[in-house]
């Protein structure tokens, strides 16, 4: 409600009356150009920052008034880049849950659509990562890093740009390995490539800190404003 945001040590504000209703289950798409402040509002969900002024609420609770460590529990995330440390697999994925048993590891790796390829290495999920997980392709671990918050089972969950890395052909396994894990959750998407969020409840389009369009996809096609510019590919996503 009425959210601003400004860095400490800038007087410079990245969001601007941003207002923004999302209801238990729905799949809110955030689109538009590298500084439009897609990102910061996400990182606002998780207290990764605090709101410069307004608020925002979780069930009606300001998320400042939250236990940090249980509020982010709730909050399931999917990077752009995936982090992974040394170490098995198996350990991987139970990042998301450190006491996940063995079941729940191998069925959150089958809804990430990952157990296929892990079960296609020689040691499966005791299969020992480098650090930086380069031994795996990039949608290898992209699928690591959608088990790993599906283990998790959290009721809210982030996905920033989760697929500009991959080429075309892996983006659909990894889709279809997001898709099963958004079901009945509340979602919160940043897309690179706006084929990926036709199907959202609600589609922000922001520039400058401000949300200049809202409406699901057909509404905005028909509008033709900046969101059906961006999607014909009138103008290009940074």
């Amino acid at each position: 409600s009425n959210v601003e945001f400004s860095y400490l040590d800038s007087k410079e504000k990245i969001l601007k009356g941003i207002n923004l209703k999302v209801k238990k289950g729905e799949t809110i798409a955030l689109v538009g150009n590298s500084g439009g402040g897609k990102s910061t509002i996400v990182n606002l969900i998780p207290r990764f920052f605090d709101v410069t002024n307004g608020s925002l609420e979780i069930d009606g609770i300001d998320v400042r008034d939250y236990n940090v460590k249980s509020l982010r529990k709730k909050i399931g995330i999917v990077p752009q880049e995936t982090f992974l440390f040394s170490g098995t697999l198996k350990s991987n994925i139970k990042y998301g849950k450190n006491d996940a048993t063995d079941e729940e590891i191998i069925e959150a790796a089958k809804q990430a659509n990952a157990h296929e390829f892990i079960m296609h290495l020689e040691h499966g999920y005791q299969t020992v990562l480098s650090g930086d997980g380069s031994s795996l392709s990039q949608g290898q671990c992209q699928l690591l890093a959608i088990a790993r918050a599906a283990v998790a089972n959290p009721p809210v969950l982030i996905l920033d740009e989760a697929t500009s890395s991959i080429d075309t052909r892996t983006e659909s396994i990894v889709q279809s390995g997001m898709d099963k894990l958004m079901e009945g959750r509340t979602v919160f998407v940043i897309a690179h490539r706006l084929s990926t969020i036709k199907n959202s409840d609600a589609i922000m389009v922001l520039d400058q800190g401000r949300i200049i369009e809202r409406g699901d996809h057909d509404k905005l096609i028909k509008e033709k404003g900046t969101y059906y510019q961006l999607y014909t590919g009138g103008l290009e996503l940074d």
